[in-house]
């Protein structure tokens, strides 16, 4: 991987450019679609911001390990989501199958630490090569390493959610939509 890929600076930029499409992805209706355990697991989480107040939605690769969630703050402590669950544990989380509220908690120093880490990289994809992380291949050690700064973070399931506020919200833009294309193609039709 070059150097300019591997710029922190850089793939947080492309990070949160992907961002803005995954969480429109799953907006739409189409987050099933959106995620492939071979290219990569992404789910939304929605956190409440610890200066605004304000409810936020960051999408974030993810593993599923013995029913609970597991994600990572790949760019460290600093990290705004990670800093809000923080503040506020209770969270929202959007998955392919399913819309939760659960309580975020910071597990970096499980013992499971690495496995569980190992396991959300590998989840993640193409996310964890980009990063310069083979996950199926590093030794132990080696991923301590470059993982120190990373913070894992487990979710814990408290019920499901249902209702306006949640993933699909603009999945009223798919029959509009069929429905415009629908009238223009018979309009056209109608001037041939």
């Amino acid at each position: 991987m070059s150097d300019e890929l591997a710029n922190p600076d850089r793939l947080r930029r492309a990070f949160r450019a992907f961002n803005r499409f995954m969480l429109l992805i799953f907006r739409l209706g189409l987050g099933s679609y959106g995620n492939r355990p071979e290219l990569s697991q992404v789910m939304v989480i929605t956190h409440t911001g610890r200066k605004t107040g304000l409810r936020r939605r960051t999408p974030v690769n993810y593993a599923v390990v013995d029913g609970e969630v597991y994600c990572l703050a790949g760019f460290g402590a600093r990290t705004d989501w990670y800093r809000n669950l923080l503040a506020d544990p209770q969270v929202e989380i959007w998955l392919p199958d399913g819309w939760y509220s659960g309580v975020a908690e910071d597990v970096s120093e499980d013992p499971r630490r690495l496995p569980l880490l190992r396991q959300v990289l590998i989840a993640s994809g193409f996310a964890a090569r980009a990063a310069g992380i083979d996950p199926r291949r590093i030794t132990d050690e080696q991923l301590q390493a470059v993982s120190s700064d990373y913070r894992l973070v487990r979710i814990r399931r408290v019920q499901p959610r249902t209702g306006p506020g949640g993933p699909s919200d603009l999945a009223w833009v798919w029959p509009l939509s069929t429905l415009v294309l629908i009238g223009l193609l018979l309009i056209r039709r109608k001037r041939i």
